[in-house]
């Protein structure tokens, strides 16, 4: 296919303008404008835990699994396959991670990982791509048999092995973590001493120069790996349009099938990756149910992010902080999280009082003042109300972010070779 062509067509002028894009500027603005508001919140709340060195640091843990999954999503619907089976391939991912990681080592161990979660892609691919099965069946399908097949093999693998059982793996040996001397040392120090913005900032920064594993600066490295393959060459414009407009693509010459059959191998190996992390990495272990639902998060953050490696990654991080907010602290840091909700509901209301939407600029208010009045009135909330906050956001973040959203054209659509003609 040209690739001129395809560019000369994506770039033609939309019809009734458009929502403009972020420049960098203005995101570097927006991130500055978040840190403030938390820092204010932080000082108003006295749960100077919420920046700490410790909570960073946990957040991008918890973050990394979830973003990898997304990471595997975004890949396999931009060609236009809908994957819902990514919560099975980081099943897969923890299992062969750890399977290989006790006998040969960690870095084997991720590699059989990788390839563990590729098989599932392969298989989704085979079903969807090939014999046209509905994207969504197909996706609970390889959830369902990952889980089963796991535990089959576990049974006489894990259950065999010493320090092992039928539910869980020997101990895996850690994967080399780094810390930058002097640096980290530093941003701690600052950091303990809770002043506005700059105690905030060396939390932030200190998180990701303390006790950082290699494989987590390999999984932040393909956040722009992607970007730059999808939206920077020839194979990633061509892979696009598979998913945009499968016919058109191959009326240009583009095997639709093949860059089907890539996106949706690469989609499972990024999503045993992120199972591989949680087995090696996180937890130095495989465990059985270890995932907790994290495949389907990731798909979220996806959505979140408009099918988009930058915003994907803000969604994964915001995920990985309410979960991290929920081991550290608990009900103080929650409680906290009241009062920053409560702030930026004000913030809508504002905004949609600007753009005069006077009945959500209301229901704005109302939900505002009540969180204001929970936060007042308690100085803790629930406990339960603390396990659930990470799905209780992930809930909240796609009911605001429904109206922005675009999914490519042709996201799950069946298509058969030669269907244009």
């Amino acid at each position: 296919m040209s690739t001129s062509t395809v560019s000369a067509t994506s770039a033609a002028p939309k019809k009734g303008g458009g929502r403009r894009k972020l420049t960098l500027p203005w995101i570097l603005l927006i991130v500055a404008g978040a840190l403030a508001l938390v820092s204010l919140v932080r000082l108003i709340s006295g749960a100077n835990d919420i920046t700490s060195v410790g909570q960073v640091a946990g957040a991008l843990e918890l973050a990394v699994p979830i973003g990898l999954a997304g990471l595997g999503g975004l890949w396999a619907e931009r060609a236009g396959v809908v994957n819902i089976g990514l919560e099975g391939m980081l099943i897969l991912g923890t299992w062969f991670g750890a399977w290989g990681g006790y006998q040969w080592g960690p870095w084997v161990g991720v590699l059989i990982g990788v390839l563990g979660g590729a098989l599932g892609g392969l298989l989704h691919a085979v079903i969807t791509v090939t014999f046209n099965v509905n994207h969504i069946v197909s996706g609970v399908a390889i959830n369902i048999l990952a889980l089963g097949f796991t535990q089959y093999l576990s049974t006489f693998t894990f259950d065999k092995a010493p320090g092992g059982s039928s539910k869980q793996s020997p101990r895996i040996d850690p994967i080399t973590d780094i810390t930058i001397p002097g640096v980290s040392d530093g941003l701690a120090t600052l950091q303990g001493k809770h002043w506005f913005l700059v105690s905030d900032l060396a939390g932030l920064l200190g998180g990701l120069v303390t006790n950082l594993s290699l494989l987590t600066v390999v999984a932040l490295l393909l956040i722009p790996g992607t970007w730059w393959v999808l939206w920077r060459t020839s194979f990633g414009l061509r892979l696009r349009s598979c998913g945009e407009n499968p016919v058109a693509a191959e009326s240009l010459g583009v095997n639709v099938y093949k860059y089907k059959y890539i996106a949706v191998t690469v989609s499972g190996g990024l999503a045993g990756l992120g199972g591989a992390f949680l087995a090696i990495v996180a937890t130095g272990i495989y465990q059985e149910g270890q995932t907790g639902g994290q495949g389907y998060i990731g798909l979220a953050a996806m959505i979140f992010g408009n099918w988009m490696p930058g915003g994907m990654a803000l969604g994964a991080g915001l995920f990985g902080f309410t979960s991290s907010l929920k081991l550290r602290g608990g009900g103080e840091n929650v409680h906290a999280m009241l009062l920053l909700l409560a702030i930026l509901l004000v913030l809508v209301v504002v905004w949609q009082l600007y753009k005069r939407k006077y009945v959500q600029a209301a229901v704005a208010a109302v939900c505002s003042a009540g969180l204001f009045a929970w936060y007042g009135l308690t100085s803790e909330v629930p406990s339960q109300f603390v396990d659930a906050a990470p799905y209780v956001t992930t809930l909240l973040v796609l009911a605001l972010s429904a109206q922005r959203l675009r999914m490519p054209k042709a996201d799950g659509l069946p298509y058969r070779k030669g269907q244009g003609k």
